[in-house]
């Protein structure tokens, strides 16, 4: 490996154990074995590479998500069945001891301070949606059109915020998988109802 992963590896660590705001440049090159000017370099700043971590992070949930631990999903594509298998995986990552999903709270509030972060993490943020999408309704990830990006991958987005910070906030009390299905029904019956 070099530097530039030395760096992204070290980082990732920093992240999971002190946090965003705690973690110094100097924290990064202690744990990763390299030296402050590689910072700059290979990523130009110490947030910029925190992003990248942060983003590499929550790419390496993905196998998680789909249940490649055991866990798969089964369930037709679009069904409630595979609703439920899917948030039901990812639920699992948020109760895992020392689960990222807090560094995801802390990183949605510094947002605002830190425009540079916050385009990047946009940007992200709207590619997991497009991952999510066929995750849930079947396909593939690179067929996934620019439209259904913006609706129903920010759709799935918004949800997945709103359980992080749920799971963060109160945990005992933060839905499951079937509470949520259970209210997607609902949804969906009121919806169609004539």
């Amino acid at each position: 490996m070099g530097h530039r992963e030395d760096l992204l590896e070290g980082a990732k660590r920093c992240l999971l154990d002190k946090g965003f705001a705690r973690t110094t440049a100097r924290d990064i090159v202690r744990e990763s074995g390299t030296n402050l000017a590689s910072i700059g370099y290979h990523y130009g700043s110490k947030d910029a590479l925190l992003a990248q971590a942060y983003v590499a992070l929550v790419e390496g949930m993905s196998d998680a998500f789909d249940g490649d631990g055991g866990a798969g999903i089964t369930a037709e594509p679009g069904s409630f069945e595979r609703f439920q298998q899917v948030w039901s995986n990812i639920i699992a990552t948020m109760r895992e001891p020392g689960s990222m999903w807090r560094l995801s709270m802390e990183i949605v509030v510094m947002g605002d301070r830190m425009p540079e972060l916050r385009d990047h993490l946009a940007a992200a943020q709207r590619e997991a949606g497009r991952g999510l999408i066929p995750l849930l309704m079947g396909g593939r990830e690179e067929d996934v059109p620019e439209e259904a990006v913006d609706t129903l991958g920010m759709f799935y987005v918004t949800l997945m915020t709103g359980l992080i910070a749920q799971w963060t906030f109160d945990p005992k009390s933060a839905p499951d998988a079937e509470q949520l299905t259970a209210g997607l029904r609902q949804v969906f019956e009121a919806a169609t109802r004539k």
